[in-house]
């Protein structure tokens, strides 16, 4: 082979990497990114905010939640629904840990510093998945609220 072909094949594209099956952790960052981008304006305020979420609740470095947050990005575009990730969820993590995961959405939707109807309907969505209560939403909702103050 050729110094030239190598080096034309190096310019070509490869083959794009399998998106990982989701877990908990990835369904909580997907849901976040769906909350984000719900409103057709995904803004560099939410996307900074779930990079500081997901490196909290995962024990993350701020590369390492970058990476998370990407790959979430690319799992919502090829998505299952809401339901279906918050099913995930449900399964892996215990009452406590979800209701983690409904204040990191709280903190999303909260983030430009208006709740729009399409991220608060997510949410809703995700709470009856998660098979938390309309208190633990609303706990939830005042906890993202102070972690936002």
């Amino acid at each position: 082979m050729s110094v030239l072909t190598q080096l034309l094949n190096s310019f070509r594209a490869t083959q794009p990497q399998p998106l990982p099956e989701p877990d908990a952790q990835l369904a909580t960052g997907a849901l976040m990114v769906r909350i984000a981008m719900s409103d057709e304006n995904y803004q560099f305020a939410e996307i900074s905010l779930i990079d500081k979420v997901l490196a909290r609740l995962f024990d993350l470095d701020a590369v390492e939640a970058a990476k998370m947050r990407a790959t979430c990005e690319k799992l919502h575009a090829k998505a299952p629904d809401t339901e279906t990730f918050a099913a995930l969820i449900r399964s892996e993590l215990d009452t406590e840990e979800r209701r983690e995961a409904l204040t990191a959405l709280w903190q999303v939707v909260l983030a430009d510093g208006e709740a729009q109807e399409k991220e608060t309907d997510i949410v809703e969505t995700a709470r009856l998945a998660l098979g938390l209560s309309v208190a633990d939403n609303a706990a939830a909702r005042a906890r993202a609220e102070q972690a936002l103050a």
